[in-house]
């Protein structure tokens, strides 16, 4: 919704038309399987048919994908690896965003992290911190949210991060990188990893 043009279904219906996707997102969205956070890069999921689609989905909600993340996030996080096992819920004050929550209604979320390299602090910040977030649910805004309930928000996000920041990016610092699925019609594992 907003965006009628330039998005990554805009593109798939230019190269394969509409009827050779799937529709298991509706008609919006042909092709995705599952959605990234606006102003997130990397790698997602695409299907050409509903039958695929959704043993992709299926395979997600199984949580059998493999999804790893680059994230740059305020901070030196002191320990190497880290758990955050955190319910999220829509939050109460504002409808936009999500937020850590101990309300029954909230779903179980899981991100393990591990830091792959600490930059130090200068005069302009408290330093940064380079990891590697693995997803073991998908919740709307997971690793932002997570990131920030333990008090090192990714660079760059203004709906999580500090208010004020000497740092003008647009979006978050946050990176599909690594994506691996069983291919539901040959059962061969694949894996595709992305930098940029």
């Amino acid at each position: 919704p907003g965006h009628p043009d330039g998005t990554l279904s805009n593109a798939l219906i230019y190269k394969y038309g509409r009827d050779h996707l799937a529709h298991i997102q509706g008609d919006d969205r042909p092709g995705i399987v599952h959605r990234l956070d606006g102003d997130t890069s990397g790698l997602m999921l695409v299907a050409k048919n509903d039958e695929i689609g959704f043993e992709l989905q299926d395979e997600i909600r199984s949580r059998n994908v493999n999804r790893r993340y680059l994230c740059l996030v305020h901070g030196n996080i002191a320990s190497d690896t880290g758990l955050i096992d955190a319910p999220i819920f829509r939050s109460d004050k504002v409808r936009t965003r999500m937020q850590v929550s101990d309300k029954p209604q909230a779903r179980s979320s899981v991100t393990t992290f591990k830091v792959l390299e600490r930059f130090e602090s200068s005069n302009k910040d408290n330093g940064f911190s380079l990891i590697e977030c693995k997803l073991y649910s998908g919740r709307t805004h997971q690793i932002r949210v997570h990131m920030a309930s333990i008090k090192h928000p990714l660079l760059g996000d203004d709906v999580y991060g500090p208010k004020k920041s000497k740092y003008t990016l647009e979006g978050q610092c946050l990176h599909a990188k690594v994506l691996g699925f069983v291919h539901p019609r040959t059962g061969e594992y694949m894996a595709v990893s992305y930098t940029h």
